[in-house]
């Protein structure tokens, strides 16, 4: 037998494939041109420069819209995968010439915060204007039969892993360009880190990222919770649901009166603030003489966790006024016996650990028990984002300019920041260690994450 012979021919012209991704962002574009989005963001978003060039806002969008699609781990990436096709990709949103990777990233560093926030109002109103649930979407229903949505607020934090720099006297002072982003922060393992905070709003019945807000450090935490408030209220308005049915939960950190006055304060044409669950940190209440008595009285009730087998005493201590100018709360204490070492969570007094809770919700048509499950069972927020976190690498949202990108992601909004320095990484002075990991939400997730 013979061998067959094999003719191979070598061509030197290069022949890129097509993105497996493409296709994708095709869908995508498709989808925000036929709803008006694209329309939206050319006519009501503007950004005046002194000199504007030949791209406009919409054609940057593109690129970030096509990005967060992608997959790509960096921005850089995707860039150099996207310029052979870059007429086509450019025609998917109704543009011609696609920016390059400079002129990318010194229109972001200029990017001011007002037309941040008018992207981040498109993106809420074309959420609210079409929803693939039903209305109100989801619920949970008290014990008289009455409805609530639940909403959680919460914010992630993310340490900037950065370089050792040399400190010589013949060298400059050192300069990092995250200082615009970055403020020292304390994430619970060392002091002194660089960190960034997001505060996230999450749709609990359907994990709906309403809207993130960013900021240094450890974040305005009153301030984000405001914003979070007045996004909340539209979508409540949005659906005709009353506000005061919509319950939010919040963790420790909002557990004073100072934010729980803020967030339940009846604002202009509203009847009533929202309803909210949050874990108290203000233990100096329980030394007051009506908590001190009516924790000689037998509890409320008992709960026992299913899983881990804690046992807890329930007190339900009826309405306190949290501080003289305050707001007045329905306060809970949930006690166990204190172990050998100290609890994360609560405070210990001759023996007992007391864990305090706050809510605005009725004691006819919520139990203590079903208040302390109502928090619990917010766990279920950290999980989400822990899921996030695996499906989407973290470096891919990544920016050392202090204005961070409202985008697109499957008609949610999310905090999309380019990744890691465009301009540096095109001229070769970024190192791929120094970054700062933050999330983008992709909502109901109907955008796969690779």
């Amino acid at each position: 037998m013979t061998d067959p012979v094999a003719h191979i021919q070598v061509d030197p012209t290069d022949s890129p494939s097509t993105p497996s991704w493409f296709g994708e962002v095709a869908v995508v574009a498709h989808a925000l041109q036929r709803y008006g989005v694209l329309g939206a963001i050319k006519e009501r978003v503007r950004f005046v420069r002194a000199r504007m060039g030949k791209y406009e806002l919409i054609d940057f969008a593109a690129i970030l819209i096509g990005y967060a699609v992608s997959g790509e781990p960096t921005l850089r990436a995707f860039c150099e995968r996207v310029q052979p096709f870059a007429s086509e990709f450019m025609a998917l949103f109704g543009r011609a010439d696609l920016p390059t990777p400079p002129t990318l990233s010194r229109y972001l560093a200029v990017l001011d915060q007002p037309c941040v926030e008018a992207l981040r109002t498109l993106f809420l109103e074309d959420l609210l204007a079409r929803s693939p649930f039903g209305t109100p979407p989801g619920g949970l229903w008290d014990r008289l039969g009455g409805q609530w949505l639940l909403m959680d607020v919460d914010g992630t934090k993310q340490a900037a892993r950065q370089r050792a720099l040399p400190a010589t006297e013949d060298l400059p002072p050192a300069h990092r360009r995250f200082d615009r982003v970055c403020a020292p922060g304390h994430l619970g393992r060392k002091r002194g880190e660089v960190v960034r905070t997001r505060t996230t709003i999450l749709q609990a019945h359907t994990h709906q990222f309403l809207g993130t807000f960013g900021n240094p450090g450890n974040g305005q935490y009153r301030q984000e919770l405001k914003q979070a408030r007045a996004v909340i209220a539209a979508y409540a308005h949005a659906l005709s649901f009353p506000l005061s049915h919509v319950v939010i939960r919040l963790d420790g950190l909002y557990g004073d009166a100072a934010p729980l006055a803020d967030l339940l304060a009846a604002q202009a044409g509203e009847e009533e603030g929202p309803a909210v669950v949050v874990r108290g940190k203000a233990y100096h209440l329980i030394e007051q003489p009506a908590i001190q008595h009516r924790l000689q009285r037998p509890p409320d009730q008992v709960t026992v966790h299913p899983e881990s087998g804690a046992s807890r005493a329930l007190y339900d201590c009826g309405s306190i006024q949290l501080a003289p100018t305050g707001p007045v709360m329905r306060m809970l204490l949930a006690t166990h016996p204190a172990g050998s070492s100290r609890p994360p969570i609560g405070k210990v007094r001759e023996g007992t650990v007391y864990e305090q809770f706050f809510t605005t919700l009725p004691p006819h048509a919520f139990t203590p028990a079903d208040v302390l499950d109502l928090y619990l069972h917010r766990g279920s927020f950290e999980t989400v984002l822990a899921d996030e976190d695996e499906e989407q690498a973290t470096d891919r949202w990544v920016s050392r300019t202090r204005v961070v990108t409202g985008i697109l992601a499957d008609h949610q909004p999310v905090d999309l920041e380019p990744s890691l320095g465009v301009g540096a990484a095109c001229t070769g002075d970024h190192d791929a260690r120094d970054g700062l990991g933050l999330f983008a939400g992709s909502g109901a997730a109907h955008v796969p994450s690779r």
